[in-house]
């Protein structure tokens, strides 16, 4: 199956009141193990990829062709969605478009709002005529995801929210509200009265950066106020790096490296499903 845009898988989960996870890639297993992982829960997917993890695997062509090698090689059936995970700028945006995107997010949240209007517009004008869907933010996630830095969380305001829908034209909203990119040091305190405020005023399915580590009632609130893409990374890194620890501790003399990364995908694809299922895309496709 040829890859999609978020639009229609988006909307529909919206609709149908369950969430598709975003996954980010990191390598050639991670690829593999959350397409398997897909397939076999018969959910959509969204491939998430940084501008960093895009560098660490040469270049969003090259990240491209892997995917698309691996839907062909592996018989995906599924939706699937390649999304540039917090675009830094226009021309990163058009960058990933022009090597095969379906998705793009441009985070322009850290400038000033006519800022964040202005460059929105024109990745949307751009992407749009592609049939590439768009994701923008408001406000600040904390924590620290490759590139993406931030000291501390500032709520989105459900006015200035809604007005960025507008003018827009944004397919989709990823409104910063106590979320945090990598481990939470305490317990998530998600701002669920904004959620359903700017889930009410805008209309749009929203996003939940920072997917790992939120209970799972949090997440069955934030699906019901309208929240339809959840991003995980962390999770996944966890227990991939856990597995790889726990292989080359048992067998001092392994040295062949699809002996570890073998298992870390195992141990992917099985975090993955599990998210699948918390978020209620299995069986969705």
């Amino acid at each position: 199956m040829p890859l999609v845009s978020m639009t229609d898988m988006l909307n529909k989960a919206k609709e149908e009141g369950y969430a598709v996870g975003q996954f980010n890639l990191n390598n050639l297993e991670f690829t593999q193990a959350i397409l398997q992982a897909a397939e076999e829960e018969k959910s959509p997917v969204i491939l998430g990829v940084s501008e960093g993890a895009a560098r660490y695997m040469s270049g969003f062509k090259t990240v491209v062709k892997i995917v698309e090698g691996l839907l062909e090689d592996m018989k995906i059936t599924v939706p699937v969605a390649i999304h540039l995970d917090h675009g830094s700028s226009y021309e990163k945006c058009v960058q990933a478009i022009e090597a095969g995107f379906t998705s793009v997010m441009i985070d322009a949240s850290h400038g000033p709002f006519e800022e964040n209007i202005a460059t929105t517009s024109k990745v949307v004008e751009y992407a749009h005529a592609k049939g590439v869907s768009v994701e923008a933010e408001l406000g600040v996630v904390g924590g620290q995801e490759d590139d993406v830095v931030a000291d501390g969380v500032i709520y989105a305001d459900p006015a200035e929210c809604k007005e960025l829908v507008e003018r827009t034209g944004i397919d989709t909203l990823a409104p910063a509200l106590g979320s945090v990119h990598g481990p939470y040091k305490g317990e998530p305190n998600l701002g669920f009265k904004e959620m359903e405020e700017i889930g009410a005023a805008t209309g749009v399915p929203l996003v939940l950066h920072g997917g790992t580590g939120i209970p799972t009632k949090d997440i069955q609130k934030a699906i019901s106020f309208g929240t339809a893409k959840i991003n995980v990374n962390t999770e996944n890194q966890i227990a991939s790096a856990k597995k790889v620890r726990e292989v080359l501790a048992a067998d001092s003399e392994v040295y062949d490296p699809r002996k570890y990364l073998g298992p870390a995908r195992e141990a992917i694809k099985t975090t993955v499903a599990g998210k699948m299922r918390e978020f209620g895309s299995s069986n969705k496709a």
